[in-house]
């Protein structure tokens, strides 16, 4: 009987993904793939800090400065990947990042430096800088993907 179940929850599952409408990365490189990734990895390390800055958690100096610092590496990794041949689907990237390269450069820069910036206060306790910090990076991110990233349908 638990082979038969077995069995019947693989079958489930590979037609379950054989029906999804999500368009795999099938670049060589993968570079949509990697970008993606990378921008997980964003809101994962950030994530905490969020929290953090909205009072729903406790601040743990060790704990966020070791995520302020990790986000901080993360940070000018994903850029790479927005090269002339890295605009094919899956992608969700607007044309305005290769149409309007200098204003997508200025919203990398402009996120790095957020990011430096926390780095700067995360071990301050200075909830007020910290808080602001953060929500300067969540704004970084939230004006870059409305300039230059499509929503999901």
């Amino acid at each position: 009987m638990q082979k038969i179940t077995l069995i019947t929850l693989a079958a489930t599952v590979a037609l379950l993904s054989a029906c999804s409408d999500r368009v795999k990365d099938t670049h060589p490189q993968q570079l949509v793939s990697k970008r993606q990734a990378l921008f997980k990895q964003f809101t994962k390390t950030l994530e905490p800090m969020g929290l953090v800055a909205r009072d729903r958690q406790d601040y743990v100096k060790t704990s966020f400065v070791a995520s302020a610092e990790a986000l901080q590496a993360l940070a000018s990794q994903p850029w790479p990947y927005f090269t002339a041949d890295g605009n094919y689907p899956p992608t969700r990237a607007k044309p305005e990042v290769w149409s309007q390269s200098a204003e997508f450069k200025q919203a990398q820069d402009k996120f790095l430096a957020a990011t430096d910036a926390l780095v700067q206060v995360a071990g301050s306790a200075a909830l007020p800088a910290i808080r602001a910090s953060v929500e300067a990076v969540q704004a970084s991110c939230k004006s870059c993907h409305d300039q230059f990233r499509f929503d999901r349908q």
